[in-house]
């Protein structure tokens, strides 16, 4: 198994669209990116912390690539809007993605390279090192599965098609 952690957005909608894609054992919401340990959700909405709400994926690279995931993330939020996603603004709602090596750091390099040339504006999302992952409180995880009817700024829209399998590491 493998990780992968991507902010795009309120954590609600990201990780309920990931845990929908075969091959994903678990996506988690929670918090990277910033410089408290154990932060609060209250502490995170408060600008201090630095945060960025996340989503850890697990997943079984032999069911689903990297790439795959990467694609999911360009399509499920705007990645050309600093610091919103729909009505939900703040630093905490950036787009970024929390690379876990030196291969997935040039796959996201260069997913975003070919995602850009499907937006008019350009791509904000920050491509940083993954420091440490804090699991949010019990009641943000599968939120929408514990809310069915809440509204979500999330859905894939399919702006991005998905990349032949050379295409984002220029190989």
């Amino acid at each position: 198994m493998e990780k992968a952690t991507f902010a795009g957005g309120c954590f609600w909608g990201v990780e309920h669209l990931f845990n929908e894609i075969p091959g994903v054992i678990e996506a988690v919401s929670g918090y990277a990116g910033g410089s408290r340990d154990n932060p609060t959700y209250e502490q995170v909405c408060s600008g201090r912390t630095g945060h960025a709400e996340a989503v850890e994926v697990t997943y079984d690279p032999a069911k689903v690539t990297y790439r795959e995931l990467l694609n999911a993330f360009w399509n499920m939020h705007d990645p050309t809007t600093l610091n919103r996603q729909g009505p939900d603004f703040g630093h905490q709602y950036r787009s970024v993605i929390f690379f876990h090596n030196p291969e997935q750091e040039a796959e996201a390099n260069g997913s975003k390279g070919a995602a850009q040339a499907h937006f008019q504006r350009p791509i904000v999302t920050e491509i940083v090192p993954i420091d440490r992952f804090w699991r949010a409180e019990e009641y943000h995880q599968r939120y929408f599965d514990k809310h069915p009817g809440h509204a979500s700024c999330h859905w894939i829209r399919g702006w991005v098609p998905a990349e032949p399998a050379e295409a984002s590491t220029g190989a």
